[in-house]
This record gives C-alpha cells, sequence and structure tokens, in this order.
C-alpha cells in the first residue's frame, strides 16, 4: 500500500501546524492527520475521535512502527514541500 497524494492544509497555531489528507493507492481516503510540532520536533498524528470518558482515541493507524516512520517521512516531506512553495517558515525557524 503506498500513499499516491497527499493534501497539507497548514494552521498558524502554537503546536498543529497543519491538517493532513491522504490517499492510498488511488482508492481510499484518510483525512484529519495533524502534523504536531512537539517537543522533540515535528511528528504525524494519526486522526482521533473523543470517546464519552473523555480520552482520544485512534481512528486509523498504521499496525506497525515501519510503516508509521514511512508514513511520517513522506508527509513530512510534503508539508516541508507546502510551506517552501508557500513562502511559510517551519517551527525550528522560529528563534
Amino acid at each position: 500500500m503506498e500513499i499516491t497524494e497527499i493534501k497539507i492544509f497548514p494552521v498558524n497555531e502554537e503546536k498543529l501546524k497543519a491538517y493532513v489528507t491522504i490517499i492510498l493507492d488511488n482508492c481510499f481516503v484518510v483525512r484529519d492527520l495533524k502534523v504536531i510540532n512537539g517537543n522533540t520536533g515535528l511528528f504525524v498524528a494519526m486522526p482521533s475521535k473523543k470517546r464519552k470518558d473523555g480520552v482520544y482515541k485512534d481512528i486509523a493507524h498504521p499496525l506497525n512502527t515501519e510503516t508509521r516512520e514511512k508514513m511520517e517521512a513522506q508527509i513530512l516531506a510534503a508539508y516541508d514541500s507546502e510551506l517552501k512553495a508557500g513562502g511559510g517558515r517551519r517551527p525550528s525557524d522560529e528563534d
């Protein structure tokens, strides 16, 4: 399974940097992934839903580290390209 399209929707918040939609194999869409500026840099958060007990639970997520790392690398590269194309700044540039 391959990511065949990545759409980046930048936002200007302290931690949340973008919403992301991905398309897998040109036939399956996953919306509401998030690019987050965490304590150790940028990472991709999977779409989640708040349960009745107040805990957030992922709706969709990779089942292994290899897949998560591959997806995250592609999404963050697309995010970086979007910033460069739009003239934006990466969070690490905000000194």
